[in-house]
């Protein structure tokens, strides 16, 4: 699981849609604070449209050690958005893995405070 994690952080660092995808289940799911609930393939999708730049610099990897299927990654994450703002902040994100080592639903966790007017501003 830690390989497809480090994958994951790969493919979001380089904005890579096709290499994320690959690594969720067919009806994988993201739960994110400013994009709400949605397919991951449309999540990336829509990540990346409003992406210019990703910076991620990973802390820790945590496994659940009574559900061996979830993992936690923290990490700090450096985001320019399409229209050059920048932002960082610490993150947590949730990773549930299905039968087939497929990421079935990643639950990200962070403070949008100082993100939440910039990103509704955007064209």
């Amino acid at each position: 699981m830690r390989d497809i994690i480090l994958q994951y952080f790969h493919g979001l660092e380089s904005g890579d849609a096709d290499k994320i995808a690959n690594l969720f289940s067919a009806g994988g799911i993201v739960h994110s604070p400013l994009y709400g609930d949605m397919p991951a393939k449309e999540f990336y999708k829509d990540l990346f449209a409003d992406t210019k730049q990703s910076a991620i610099m990973l802390l820790n990897i945590f496994e659940n050690t009574e559900k061996t299927n979830v993992y936690a990654v923290q990490f700090r994450y450096n985001w320019i958005l399409k229209d050059g703002s920048k932002t960082n902040f610490e993150c947590v994100d949730v990773f549930q893995f299905n039968e087939e080592n497929k990421i079935s639903e990643l639950t990200i966790i962070y403070d949008t405070y100082k993100l939440r007017s910039i990103f509704e501003n955007l064209p």
